[in-house]
């Protein structure tokens, strides 16, 4: 979610990426339908962990955002200013099928509410965008 959120506010100019520490492989079918609500199809993205993304990405990067809260949080060994939003993962296994929809349309404000902030502190600022 967050990457196509991002992608969709700050536009195709700027390469971003999103990598998890343990990542499923595939998009959860939750976080497909809270972007539809939006209008934003994240259906072509897959998960994959920091590894999977290219050293000449990670060598170029800004800025480094994890959004873990009791998970793993993955971490890119590189100069890029780091910056860390806690957000809980929005998969629980105990959830009804309504309190997983909830849950994921909350974590997908939530990532919207932080983009939106940083765009207006950091990137606003960032002379290299």
């Amino acid at each position: 979610m967050a990457e196509g959120l991002a992608r969709s506010m700050l536009g195709n100019e700027h390469n971003i990426h999103s990598a998890g520490s343990i990542p499923s492989g595939e998009v959860h079918p939750h976080a497909v339908i809270a972007m539809d609500e939006i209008g934003i199809d994240i259906r072509n993205q897959y998960s994959k962990s920091t590894e999977d993304l290219d050293k000449s990405f990670i060598d170029s990067l800004d800025f480094a955002i994890t959004l873990c809260a009791e998970e793993v949080c993955p971490v890119i060994p590189h100069s890029a200013k780091s910056l860390h939003w806690m957000n809980e993962d929005p998969v629980n296994k105990d959830y009804s099928k309504v309190e997983l929809i909830n849950s994921f349309q909350t974590t997908r404000d939530n990532i919207f509410k932080l983009l939106k902030k940083f765009y207006l502190d950091e990137m606003s600022n960032h002379e290299t965008f």
